[in-house]
């Protein structure tokens, strides 16, 4: 994903510094070109040795070390770069950052970066209050720094309170926002549904079916990724919920029918990747229904139409996609609903096809617009997820629908 990309890495003097290794780790994996750069305090918490170990890259501390390539160090490295990530920040370094005080190397090389910069404070909490250190991350976000809001939890000094900083899983994310993709979703609203819905049959049973909801949440990611201010309306399922990305639980549908519609009118393109349920019990039962000797019967009636309502109802410009998952007929099922519900474009998949459905790493897919039908192969949720988006805007480029 990070394939060509250089990814430099900011350590200063906290006990936190030995979570970027595992940061570090990741970025490797994902094909990154990683550098570290550390202060002095920071080699007390953790060696250089450790990070050079991990990224096969040497490890920055001294700014006048003689063992060099004949380029001057941090320029070079500098102008290389695609993205800077200070973490751990202590108060010390976000001070001199603020304020253009270029002592080390660390220092020197984020004066001398014009790549996107993100810095992610990690100290005591009344240290992190203290107002001059907002008042220097105020200067920092006014220079064009993101500042990572830390975690609140139990910090190394004994207290709990603001100031800890995020896991590494977090500060990946905010670096695969910045790099991973190009901006082409910057400054569209998308709104993603996913997963299952589920109707109560009485306090303990409820109708519900087999999404696990991967596929609404890989479009969420990906479309983050891509630029986009991204809400995701989901049903529940085990899944963790995507970074960076506005989440909104539903259970019912109902619920979700109350919420896409509540948000429909602000997005740019909606996407309806949720099993929603087409029936629901015409009545819930206050207490649990016990058993009998004879099979019980229960009355259902129709949910709200999500997708039909958002088509009636569409703004001017808006890009409506739905999901068809059938088990038969699956082209001329998905067309019909295509054009029944007013949509852009359908994404049907057939359940019986291998390594398509419910519950899969996976998925096969068909993309229907009015005027063609594009197959795609056997692919993960993320990477169909991408080439979705790619159709999504390849139609609102053309102005076709």
């Amino acid at each position: 994903m990070l394939k060509g990309k250089t990814v430099l890495l900011g350590v200063s003097g906290s006990i936190a510094a030995y979570k970027i290794a595992y940061l570090a780790s990741a970025l490797k994996k994902l094909h990154a070109d990683v550098h570290v750069l550390m202060t002095k305090n920071a080699c007390n918490f953790i060696t250089p040795v450790t990070f050079e170990s991990l990224v096969g890259n040497k490890c920055l501390v001294d700014t006048f070390d003689r063992n060099f390539q004949f380029q001057v160090e941090h320029v070079s490295i500098a102008s290389r770069a695609d993205v800077l990530l200070v973490a751990p920040a202590s108060a010390n370094v976000i001070g001199k950052l603020a304020h253009g005080i270029a002592d080390d190397m660390l220092t020197t090389t984020a004066l001398a970066c014009k790549c996107p910069k993100i810095i992610a404070p990690a100290m005591n909490t009344n240290m992190f209050e203290n107002p001059v250190v907002q008042d220097n991350l105020k200067i920092l976000e006014k220079y064009g720094w993101e500042v990572i809001a830390p975690a609140t939890g139990y910090l190394a000094c004994g207290t709990v309170g603001a100031g800890k900083m995020p896991e590494p899983e977090e500060l990946l994310s905010y670096i695969k926002k910045e790099i991973a993709f190009p901006k082409d979703l910057r400054g569209k609203r998308i709104l993603v549904t996913a997963g299952p819905t589920q109707e109560a049959i009485d306090p303990v049973r409820y109708i519900t079916n087999h999404s696990t909801g991967k596929m609404g949440y890989a479009l969420a990611a990906n479309a983050m990724l891509r630029g986009a201010e991204v809400t995701l309306v989901t049903g529940k399922t085990a899944l963790k919920e995507p970074m960076l990305v506005r989440t909104i639980p539903v259970t019912t549908a109902q619920e979700m029918f109350d919420r896409v519609t509540a948000l429909a009118s602000s997005q740019d393109i909606i996407i309806k990747a949720a099993a929603v349920a087409d029936y629901r019990p015409a009545e819930v039962s206050t207490e649990k229904v016990k058993k009998t000797d004879g099979a019980p019967s229960i009355a259902l009636e129709r949910t709200q139409d999500i997708l039909k309502y958002l088509g009636e109802h569409r703004q001017s410009g808006q890009f409506l996609c739905g999901f068809s998952m059938e088990t038969q007929n699956m082209l001329a099922n998905a067309k019909e609903k295509l054009t029944k519900k007013n949509l852009d474009m359908i994404v049907a998949n057939n359940l019986k096809e291998a390594g398509a459905g419910f519950g899969t790493d996976t998925n096969v897919v068909t993309m229907i617009t009015r005027d063609e039908e594009i197959s795609l192969p056997l692919l993960s949720k993320e990477e169909t997820a991408a080439r979705i988006l790619d159709k999504i805007i390849s139609l609102q480029q053309t102005g076709n629908p």
